[in-house]
């Protein structure tokens, strides 16, 4: 689960576990790639232990937490966006915690126009909300300068490890080792592993691994795959031997995920 925001008026403190305290005001945008803790509090510390509030219904849509005889000291506008993509935990990984963007008018413009698609009733409109919401996400990353942080963007970023990231994708199934993509990057094995690792967050192994398991979840909810064949596709001699990594990177094995996956798909309503 994402969420994303702009500030209208006033302005209110972020807190997200494990990170500094951010002081958002009118103009501000914020984006959590991933579903971390955070709160949302007035610009004065609470009480200790902070008084728990229950929104307010006003409108369809509009909430309101706090004393309702007392003027606002903040208005917002914020939303939540979940991904279907087997792949959403891994761009995850790569993305900053958190993004604030200040006083970007065309982010707040940018999400006025996404909450009047999705209160809107058109054709199209899951498409359209998911081309926005991905546009979104870019020109948030973009404005903000967060390409200096690690992450896939940053990794991209770079000539040599971008090459890296495509050869990696390309070949899932080749029988990688950090010194056969050097090789192919012209680059030293340890200059690879070192800019690769510092820019990306991960090992060029430890991406690999992220790859070859999207492509693994993607393919068991397809229909018609056996997990022989997914395990030749992305590179392991033997499906036991594919079972047992997919097991220890996602908690379940391949047959329950699959399983999962076409029940969801089942109850899932289609498009009208």
């Amino acid at each position: 689960m994402s969420f994303y925001g702009v500030v209208l008026e006033g302005g209110c403190r972020l807190e997200i576990d494990q990170h500094e305290p951010q002081i958002l005001r009118a103009g501000d945008f914020i984006l959590i790639p991933a579903a971390y803790r955070f709160s949302l509090t007035s610009l004065t510390p609470p009480p200790s232990p902070a008084l728990e509030t229950i929104p307010v219904q006003l409108a369809e849509g509009h909430f309101r937490l706090g004393a309702l005889d007392k003027p606002a000291q903040m208005q917002a506008l914020i939303g939540h966006c979940a991904s279907g993509s087997t792949n959403a935990s891994l761009l995850a990984s790569l993305l900053p915690a958190f993004v604030v963007v200040r006083n970007q008018p065309r982010l707040a413009t940018f999400v006025g126009l996404l909450k009047e698609e999705a209160q809107a009733d058109r054709a199209g409109k899951s498409f359209v909300l998911a081309r926005m919401v991905e546009l979104l996400f870019i020109e948030a990353i973009r404005s903000s300068g967060t390409l200096a942080t690690p992450g896939l963007m940053r990794g991209l970023s770079d000539p040599r490890v971008a090459q890296a990231i495509r050869l990696l994708h390309q070949a899932p199934a080749r029988r990688w080792t950090v010194n056969a993509l050097a090789a192919d990057c012209a680059l030293s094995r340890s200059t690879l592993f070192e800019r690769f690792t510092d820019l990306t967050g991960m090992t060029p192994m430890g991406y690999l691994l992220g790859w070859r398991m999207t492509l693994a979840m993607q393919w068991l909810s397809e229909t018609g795959i056996s997990i022989a064949d997914i395990a030749e596709r992305i590179g392991y001699g033997s499906a036991s031997a594919f079972s047992v990594a997919f097991t220890r990177y996602t908690g379940i094995s391949p047959g329950k995920y699959a399983r999962q996956r076409a029940a969801l798909n089942v109850s899932r309503p289609a498009l009208t």
